[in-house]
């Protein structure tokens, strides 16, 4: 059911008194910190879809309610309102808005960085991804193989319990003992270069790079296969080999 909000988003009624609401506040200055950062209203919108806290009960969030919030002064203290925001975070965003952007043209790195999320990236959630990659560039070693997958030990174990059978007849058929062998070989050899491979080659990309201070496009799609996107930023990386890099 959908109903009209008589007070600013980020605050409740509590015995006469206007309060904060504390979970609205923290997504009132998530919104002033992204769209500060860079974030357009879309980029924002998007962030708050996918989190839990609702702008009214049967609305989906919108730019007209970010555009509301970003406008309202009431969020400093005034009109005798708790103040959720300082002054200078309110005038930053006051002036963002007053100025008449062109439109900015995407960088390399950022269509690869929706390429790899799937949807727009926040100038917060770029910076993000820039240092989790400049810590690798510092510490290559941090890069590690990952556990082999079931797939290939499942098919060598099924190709051993073949040529044990085998070798239990007499007379051994010896060229389907050899066939079987060879396959078993081949699927462990199969099983190895991917992960030792890939972990090898990103460790070479990474400890030859040089700390950025801008996200090398270049280097990203080489290293990076996936990123999970969380409200206010990015909540992981996976690398080609496998392993997953997560915020601290």
């Amino acid at each position: 059911m959908m109903t009209n909000r008589k007070l600013p988003f980020g605050y409740r009624m509590e015995q006469g008194q206007t309060v904060i609401q504390p979970q609205e506040a923290e997504v009132v200055t998530a919104i002033f910190r992204q769209y500060i950062t860079g974030a357009s209203y879309l980029d924002i919108v998007a962030l708050l879809e996918d989190q839990p806290v609702l702008y009214d009960t049967g609305r989906r969030w919108s730019k007209s309610m970010v555009a509301r919030i970003l406008g309202d002064r009431r969020y400093t203290g005034e009109d005798r309102f708790p103040p959720i925001l300082d002054e200078e975070t309110f005038q930053r965003a006051t002036r963002k808005r007053a100025t008449k952007q062109t439109p900015i043209r995407r960088t390399d790195a950022q269509k690869v960085l929706r390429q790899l999320s799937g949807q727009k990236v926040s100038k917060n959630a770029e910076n993000q991804v820039l240092a989790l990659l400049n810590s690798l560039v510092r510490a290559p070693d941090l890069i590690q193989q990952q556990p082999e997958t079931d797939s290939h030990r499942t098919e060598v174990i099924k190709l051993e319990k073949e040529l044990e059978a085998l070798l239990e007849h007499q007379p051994i058929n010896e060229e389907a003992a050899q066939n079987l062998i060879r396959q078993i070989a081949a699927t462990q050899y199969a099983a190895i270069p991917d992960g030792e491979y890939e972990t090898l080659r990103l460790r070479r990309v990474f400890s030859q790079a040089e700390p950025m201070e801008k996200l090398d496009a270049a280097l990203l799609k080489s290293t990076v296969s996936h990123i999970q996107l969380a409200y206010g930023g990015i909540a992981s990386l996976r690398l080609k080999n496998g392993q997953r890099i997560e915020r601290r």
